[in-house]
Order: C-alpha cells, then structure tokens, then sequence
C-alpha cells in the first residue's frame, strides 16, 4: 500500500488517536467547510441544501434524515450533495445527545406537560423494543417533533444565510483569482510559456 504505516499502531497509540487525534478535532470541520464552499452550484443551492440538512437533523426521524433533506433540497432547488453535508455535518452521534435533549425540553415546555408527566417514568427500552408506534408516538416522538420545530428554523434560517454569503463571496474571490491568472497567461510572450 502506499501511505500504509511502516509500523503498525499499537493499541496505546490507537486509543491516544481515539481520544485526541494528532492533527486536531477541528481538522474534519475545516474540511466539511471547505468542502461545502467548494462546490460548483450556485450560492443560493448550497445555502438551501445546507439549511435543508440542518432542518431536517433536528427531528427525531433518525434513519430518513438524508432521505428527507434530499426531498426538502428537491423543492428548494438545492444541491444534494450540500443537504448530505448539511445532514452529515449537523447530526452526528456528538450532536445528537445535544438535540435530543433541546427537542424534548421545548416540546414539553410548548406542549405544557410538566405538570401531566410529573411523578411517571416513561419506558423507552420497552417501547423500542416493541416497536409499537402508537405507543411510542405519545410519549416520545410527539414532543420531540413539536421542539425541533423552533429551533430548527432559526438554525436553518440563520445558516441559510450565513453559508450563502459566504459561498457567494468566496466564489466572486475564486472568480477573480482565475481571471486574473488567465489575464497574466494571455498577457506573458509564448516564449515565456513553461513547457510541459
């Protein structure tokens, strides 16, 4: 192989790179980020594929997230591929406690069942494990789904702008550079030239 370790990481090693990777925990951020800015569609479809997969990882429908950011995307006329990142990037197994816990918090709050849960324990182990929607409906997804709405369109609204105005303005600099570099090109002798 040819960028295989001339020797292989010990376990000590690979436990180190779990809990803290050599080349840091913002490395994969930069990369989403550039990767989102990089993209040929045009402003307005990366800002909607990206506010469509962050609205869309604030519901508590796990297994069709992207499934639904692509459809959200469709409507929008956004890219897939930014409504994957959007999806990728904001829900993951590090976030998800987070908007787990900020969903069914504001759910209950604007369902007003404080005073009606008080004192029962709801079963989650036992729900899941019948798989019984009806039962789980109430209890569970109702409020989940009812939270995620507020904070789902502020964070959706205020990234659709913030990913806009930076993709337009990084793709006007990008536009620039490249013209600039193609008039120095047709503006150097032909014995200038570097050969290939």
């Amino acid at each position: 192989m040819l960028f295989r370790r001339r020797k292989p990481a010990g376990f000590k090693e690979k436990m180190r790179e779990l809990l803290w990777p050599r080349k840091g925990f913002l490395r994969p951020i930069r990369y989403l980020t550039m990767r989102i800015l990089r993209l040929s569609a045009s402003p307005h479809a990366v800002a909607a594929g990206v506010a469509a997969g962050v609205f869309v990882s604030w519901t508590p429908f796990i297994g069709v997230h992207f499934v639904m950011a692509f459809v959200i995307t469709y409507f929008l006329s956004g890219s897939m591929v930014a409504a994957a990142l959007g999806c990728a990037a904001f829900g993951n197994p590090l976030t998800y406690p987070f908007i787990w816990g900020i969903t069914w918090e504001i759910g209950h709050l604007l369902l007003s069942r404080e005073d009606h849960l008080a004192g029962q324990t709801v079963d989650l182990a036992a729900l899941f494990h019948k798989l019984n929607f009806t039962e789980l409906w109430k209890p569970v997804l109702e409020p989940m789904l009812v939270g995620a709405i507020p904070p789902a369109i502020v964070t959706s609204v205020a990234l659709y702008a913030l990913t806009f105005y930076t993709v337009k303005g990084f793709q006007t600099r990008r536009h620039i550079r490249l013209i600039e570099r193609a008039r120095l090109r047709l503006a150097s002798p032909a014995g200038d030239m570097p050969s290939v």
